[in-house]
């Protein structure tokens, strides 16, 4: 659409529908853009003549109190900033080689850092392009208009803020105007559907959000606030940089504040006391202007929270020095951030060279005389109340400060893109014809001039590349600042770093005001120890509470526990698994001592009875106790007290064999022995009760048969369980695995279950309960008959032991001392039951053999009916047996029972 060939009325209707402008200030606008003599009389401008002339919107003055458009005057930002738009033209028609015989004009407006204010200065720029109707006017002499040309104005160089340019961009790119930007900075005008004629040498916020995303990732913060200025710089930002956040993660926003366009009393001491309610997010990420920085340090100094907050700014607070005067503590430390730059040194020649003489061209040059040096010209001074007149002889830097304002180079870099851009498309549609052609003097085509903006390319003023991309932004360059304050208590912007799609920081160029090099911390939690996961606050990843992994749990993860194997347990710092310690019965614990002495004890005193026996062999107490069956229960007493040294033994394969086959023989010896021998007995006073005749199977050979037959079967059944389960060692980790890890232990030991270990004892058990059985019915034989009475006490004996046994072993089966409990008991009850037998049955003979050997003397023999006569007259021999000497009768008896059986 061409708008410059609308109408006045269609061109308000349509231009009522694409603003976003309410419908009367649109009206409003409209107005002043067809009757420029009704606009405002602080609407002062700029002209300089030329051949092309390019529009240029700068930050003159300050954004004024309510009801007023315009503040004070802004020497840096607005004075500096248009002569170097100025100077730049300068140079361009000084050039031979950059647009030869074309002159370059300018006209240069000021926005009053005001969005809205801005549009309507920015008309100026289009009324050119509007066709006016003078057909319904008529002067008071009744001739037609004659209407003022207004300059045709190609491109515009401007604005400074973000928001001025988005506005002014809106009308811009109806009428096909070319705008580059040599400040605004929003990421919103990088969409090219809305803002397809703006370009801007300056790299957009993106850029500089994913710089200070960088810096907050060098530094190891995780837990930061915003705080923007309302508008589109801050606002957009902010958005950015929250946008960068949710896609790379790991840093999350504790709040993000806005600053409102017109503040109210009080408001920015709420702004610090609502970043304290976050106090560990220390990193406060700024997109304001240099009004709004400037008091939120004033409120933070105020609230004494001098060096709590870790400022970052961005470019707009970047190296200047307004923003901190008078605040230097609570602002140092401050990392902040600016477009790579030069200082443009020709222009500070230009500019220290400007006086009120030779720069009348700059309708604000007088105003900024007065603010430059402090003084009045004349009566119509702008600053009444100064005492102190201007001369006119003073001079830039020698009678004041200088220092060139930080975008000068980018306003001539943005003039000189404009100039070659003029140049590629003269050498296009006006190759070899000196000066404008007619095809650019009538009509520069907005469209066709943009494409040679985007495709200009060339060394810019501070000798960096000037390129666009296809948006119209400019690369990201950045040098990184911090705030210091050096021992001498000068404080200055230090370069720490810079930023070129890449961050490359000097850390150890930083200063804190600590004095700790350190660097401080911004974070929600702080990270948690070995050993301990991460449990995440819903809706915020950064923060987290600390969770220890308890138990045999160790830190697989960040966020998670697992358990250990099995067979081992965490480490010191529960960053892993270890083996188990794996331990056995040692010799010398106190649990393996007290069984071992016992043992060796019964193992020397049976040792010595059957070398008594032995040595005796012949004597009638050794005859008469049954030499053979009293050398196979002395050899079941012997293994009884040597199981003890296997079941404290290492465990291996060899000695779980040994242990297997043992563990019951003594005790089956001992008590299959016996057996025969209580059996024998009652068999022969049974019989003796029926007949005179001895009852079969009494003699020495038969005894040996009956009793290794009965051993026989508990070797089968040792065979049959090396067949069905070979023996083998096994790690016992769930026997001492105890809720303290540290403590738990896997235990060696043979692969002997509880009921294979009751199996193993059970036929030897049940050899004794058939025991004493047998010896409850012979209680009825006399006194001085054989063995009868003594074999009774020591089956009762053994019974009460082994009952004794039960619930001892079986009732520590849950103990951590289980193994050192069981092995004990076993070994001290086989030891009790040998030491029973051993003290009931043999040490009476053998104290009779060592000390009475008077007793140990063969008696006359008689057949078995006498025998068994003399035994049933109970009575008779209790009384005689009274009256003979120990041990007569009972030999005799014997004797005799062992002569008629052989």
């Amino acid at each position: 659409v061409d708008y410059r060939l609308y109408s006045p009325d269609r061109f308000l209707r349509h231009w009522c529908r694409i603003s976003t402008l309410p419908l009367f200030l649109s009206r409003h606008l409209f107005w002043n853009m067809i009757h420029p003599q009704a606009a405002p009389e602080y609407a002062h401008s700029i002209r300089l003549d030329g051949d092309i002339i390019l529009g240029g919107l700068f930050p003159v003055h300050s954004r004024g109190d309510r009801g007023t458009p315009c503040g004070e005057l802004k020497k840096e930002k607005g004075i500096h900033r248009l002569e170097a738009m100025m100077f730049a033209i300068d140079l361009i028609n000084k050039d031979p080689e950059l647009l030869p015989n074309i002159t370059l004009g300018a006209r240069i407006l000021d926005t009053c850092s005001r969005d809205t204010y801005a549009l309507e200065q920015s008309l100026t720029f289009v009324q050119a392009l509007i066709e006016r109707d003078g057909s319904d006017v008529r002067c008071a002499n009744g001739d037609p208009p004659i209407f003022t040309k207004p300059d045709k104005i190609v491109g515009v160089i401007g604005a400074a803020a973000s928001s001025v340019s988005i506005m002014v961009a809106n009308i811009l790119r109806l009428f096909k105007i070319p705008q580059i930007s040599y400040a605004s900075t929003a990421p919103e005008l990088s969409d090219n559907t809305r803002y397809d004629f703006f370009s801007r040498v300056v790299p957009p916020d993106s850029y500089q959000a994913q710089a200070m995303m960088d810096i907050v990732t060098a530094m190891e913060w995780n837990y930061v606030s915003t705080l923007a200025s309302e508008g589109n710089y801050g606002e957009s930002g902010v958005e950015a940089f929250i946008q960068i956040s949710r896609e790379t993660g790991g840093v999350c926003i504790a709040q993000s504040l806005k600053i409102p366009r017109e503040p109210r009393p009080g408001e920015f001491d709420k702004i610090i006391r609502r970043l304290l309610e976050t106090s560990n997010a220390r990193a406060i990420i700024m997109f304001a202007n240099e009004d709004d920085i400037r008091r939120v340090l004033d409120a933070a100094k105020r609230n004494n929270q001098t060096g709590h907050f870790l400022w970052v700014g961005s470019d707009s607070w970047g190296s200047k020095i307004s923003p901190v005067i008078g605040q230097e503590r609570v602002a140092e430390g401050a990392i902040t951030i600016l477009p790579k730059r030069a200082s443009v040194d020709a222009f500070d020649r230009y500019f220290r060279s400007r006086s009120l003489s030779n720069n009348r061209r700059n309708v604000w040059f007088a105003e900024f005389w007065e603010e430059n040096f402090n003084c009045k010209l004349g009566m119509h001074g702008k600053r009444p109340g100064s005492l102190k007149k201007c001369t006119g002889l003073e001079k830039v830097g020698r009678d004041s400060s200088y220092e060139q304002e930080g975008k000068v180079q980018f306003v001539m870099d943005a003039v000189y893109a404009m100039a070659h851009a003029l140049h590629r498309m003269h050498r296009e549609l006006c190759y070899g014809y000196p000066g404008l052609c007619p095809r650019m003097a009538n009509n520069i085509d907005g469209k066709e001039l943009l494409g040679h903006i985007r495709a200009v390319s060339f060394n810019g003023s501070a000798g960096t590349p000037v390129v666009f991309n296809e948006n119209g932004d400019a690369p990201g360059r950045y040098d990184i600042f911090q705030y210091q304050i050096t021992n001498r208590s000068t404080a200055e912007y230090r370069v720490i770093g810079s930023w070129t799609n890449k961050l490359h920081l000097k850390v150890e160029a930083m200063r804190w005001r600590t004095g700790d090099p350190s660097l401080p911390a911004s974070v929600c939690s702080i990270p948690c120890r070995a050993g301990e996961r991460k449990k995440v606050v819903k809706g915020v990843p950064c923060c987290w509470h600390c969770e220890r992994c308890e138990g045999y749990h160790y830190q697989a993860s960040e966020f998670t526990c697992e358990l250990c194997p099995y067979e081992m347990r965490p480490d010191v710092n529960r960053t892993g698994c270890v083996p188990i310690p794996i331990i056995k019965l040692e010799w010398h614990s106190p649990w393996a001592i007290v069984p071992v002495f016992i043992s060796m004890l019964g193992i020397i005193a049976t040792s010595f009875v059957i070398v008594t026996f032995v040595r005796y062999n012949d004597t009638p107490i050794v005859r008469a106790s049954g030499r053979e069956m009293s050398y196979v229960l002395l050899t079941g007493i012997f293994l009884c007290y040597a199981i003890t040294f296997l079941m404290i033994a290492t465990p291996d394969v060899g000695v779980c064999s040994f242990r297997r086959i043992f563990l019951g023989l003594g005790m089956c010896f001992s008590y299959a022995a016996l057996l025969t021998k209580t059996n024998r007995i009652h068999r022969i006073f049974e019989q003796g009760k029926k007949s005179v005749t001895a009852p079969r199977f009494i003699s020495p050979a038969s005894q040996l048969v009956i009793t290794f037959s009965l051993i026989s079967v508990q070797l089968l059944g040792v065979f049959v369980w090396f067949a069905v389960d070979p023996p083998h060692t096994v790690v016992d980790y769930g026997e001492q695995r105890t809720q303290d890890p540290t403590s738990a232990r896997g235990v060696l030991k043979c692969d002997i279950s509880d009921l294979s270990l009751i199996c193993s004892l059970g036929y030897s058990i049940l050899l004794m309960v058939t025991c004493t059985v047998y010896a409850i019915k012979t209680r009825g034989v006399p006194e001085t008959f054989n063995e009868a009475k003594p074999i009774g006490f020591t089956m009762y004996t053994t019974c009460i032991i082994w009952l004794a046994f039960i619930p001892i072993f079986f009732g520590t089966s849950q103990s951590a001392e289980r193994m050192y409990i069981q092995t004990t008991t076993l070994t001290i009850s086989l030891s009790l039951s040998a030491s029973v037998s051993l003290g009931m049955l043999y040490m009476p003979k053998v104290y009779i053999i060592l000390f009475h050997p008077e007793q140990n003397v063969p008696k006359r023999k008689r057949s078995f009916k006498a025998i068994v006569t003399a035994a049933t007259m109970s009575g008779k021999l209790t009384q005689k047996g009274g009256d003979r000497p120990n041990g007569e009768v009972k030999t005799e008896l014997c004797e005799s029972m062992e002569t008629n059986s052989e």
